[in-house]
């Protein structure tokens, strides 16, 4: 079932496990039993310590338990976990083996000393780049503590319970039978929300920490460049990052990154962060930024702020917190995120499989949404707000080939509609005559562009109109001691290539303020 070069690779990293596993299946009559037993066969057959049986009693059909012998330790699949999640099936079988997880000592221990008993189940898409660091974490915790069970479940396969369970986001985390999140989320992100302790343990750390000679506000490219740039000056840096990636991680192919053909957004994501962990870098993570204080004179201390309460000194300041996706902020939206009203059409495309949906948003993110999205649903609306679709000609020319797709333009969306537990629809109004128009869609994917993660820093630092921190061409700001770099700032074209050089420039920058103001420097210890 796996290509040869694939099965080989697989080989080679079961030679990892330690301990003997055993693979159970619960198997019906469809053909996607089949197709689950043959890789599950094909798997007993790399590794003298993995062993097949079929007599699996769960209720969902195809599914199986990868579990070490003699043990309570194991994890669960409902599906076939190939596309994004071989990565999440490969890694249960080694860790459910022994072999030893890459987080650190503290996040384990505070793992095993979770209490209380937790029955976790996520629902996921194959072709949702989120899902699997949410899949791989609950896997690892359930591993690590025995009160702990994680099943993993393709909500493709298993229709009527999505339908059942109402789910329209992927992924979706139901924790003892309840809603315990959607989306993606770290497995530090999961153990802090279990852990009711964490923000405290956390504030005590950080506040205790001695100040910094370059701080790094946020995790996405320009983020990370600066953070490396800044730690090979052999200076003290530290990064503050409600997580790494930003952007990145709701990025599906990348193509435009030089030196690289091809790669995706989770997994660059991946990258960076490792790049930075390999430095002498300072990680403050899952931290939110709240407020910042400018040096007061040349060479004084930068005060940051955090959501917990915490206050983090430094002697300069890169500030690097990127952009969201914008919402259309009418009536309705919130009330239906997640429960129709979705921001990634990779991730929940497939839940609207044979559907009708719309894409608001003609630029290039919403003629390529629409266009991943007419293979998969019934039909699919188009709404513009201009007189035109903005998308580049290529785009435009690939969307009116497609029998499934129509576009509206000069259209403002101003409703969406709904039955109380899920999207019915949406009100547009034809800006031309003026008049309102209803539209039954069972989906709504918003691709209206970005907006810069900058309101934190009313009153602080220079801004546009578009809420942009205005920086010079050294990436410095209006306040003293602090530069910014990336999709936050007025930088034009925003590139994931332009975000690294940024990042970049700007700690370049800073250390060039820091010699200026004849600021003592520590050297990283």
């Amino acid at each position: 079932m796996l290509e040869a070069s694939l099965s080989a690779q697989l080989k080679t990293h079961l030679e990892k496990v330690i301990y003997p596993i055993e693979l159970v299946a619960s198997v019906g009559t469809d053909k996607k039993s089949d197709e689950m037993v043959e890789l599950l066969t094909e798997i007993e057959s790399l590794s003298p310590n993995i062993s097949l049986t079929t007599d699996g009693d769960s209720d969902r059909k195809p599914s199986f338990a990868i579990n070490r012998l003699d043990s309570d330790i194991g994890v669960s699949f409902a599906g076939i976990p190939l596309g994004h999640e071989f990565t999440s099936l490969v890694l249960a079988l080694l860790q459910v083996g022994g072999h030893p997880s890459t987080a650190s000592d503290e996040l384990i221990d505070q793992i095993k000393n979770l209490e209380g008993d937790f029955h976790f189940e996520t629902f996921f898409s194959l072709t949702c780049q989120n899902c699997p660091d949410v899949v791989q974490a609950l896997n690892l915790i359930s591993i690590l503590n025995p009160r702990v069970r994680h099943t993993s479940i393709d909500g493709a396969l298993f229709p009527d319970e999505v339908e059942q369970r109402n789910i329209l986001a992927v992924p979706s985390v139901f924790l003892n039978g309840e809603l315990f999140d959607q989306g993606r989320m770290t497995l530090e992100q999961i153990v802090a929300k279990l852990d009711d302790n964490s923000d405290e343990r956390e504030k005590a750390k950080i506040d205790a920490k001695d100040p910094f000679d370059v701080l790094v506000v946020g995790g996405g490219p320009a983020g990370s460049s600066a953070a490396v740039y800044a730690a090979r000056k052999g200076i003290r840096t530290g990064v503050v990052a409600e997580k790494f990636g930003g952007q990145l991680l709701d990025t599906m192919g990348i193509e435009n990154l030089i030196s690289l053909d091809y790669t995706e957004g989770p997994k660059l994501a991946a990258a960076l962060e490792q790049n930075v962990r390999n430095h002498d870098v300072d990680i403050m993570h899952l931290q939110r930024a709240k407020k910042l204080r400018p040096a007061e004179s040349p060479g004084g201390l930068v005060q940051l702020e955090l959501e917990n309460g915490a206050i983090v000194e430094s002697r300069s300041v890169v500030i690097s917190t990127g952009a969201r996706w914008r919402k259309m902020e009418v009536p309705g939206e919130a009330e239906y995120a997640n429960k129709g009203v979705a921001y990634c059409p990779h991730c929940d495309g497939p839940l609207f499989k044979g559907k009708r949906v719309a894409v608001i948003g003609g630029g290039n993110s919403g003629v390529e949404a629409a266009i991943d999205l007419a293979g998969i649903v019934g039909h699919v609306t188009v709404i513009e707000f201009d007189t035109q679709l903005r998308a580049d000609q290529v785009l435009q020319d690939k969307l009116v080939s497609l029998d499934n797709v129509e576009v509206i333009t000069n259209a403002m969306t101003t409703r969406v509609n709904g039955d109380a537990e899920r999207v019915t629809g949406l009100v547009y109004q034809d800006r031309a005559a003026e008049t309102d128009h209803k539209l039954d869609v069972d989906g709504i994917f918003v691709q209206i562009g970005l907006l810069p993660n900058t309101e934190w820093l009313d009153g602080v630092v220079e801004r546009s109109d578009r809420g942009e921190i205005i920086v010079d061409a050294k990436g410095q700001t209006s306040a003293r001691g602090v530069f910014a770099a990336g999709d936050c700032t007025t930088v034009p074209y925003k590139q994931i290539a332009i975000a690294l050089g940024a990042g970049s420039t700007a700690v370049l920058s800073a250390f060039d303020y820091l010699i200026r103001s004849s600021v003592p420097t520590a050297a990283a210890s």
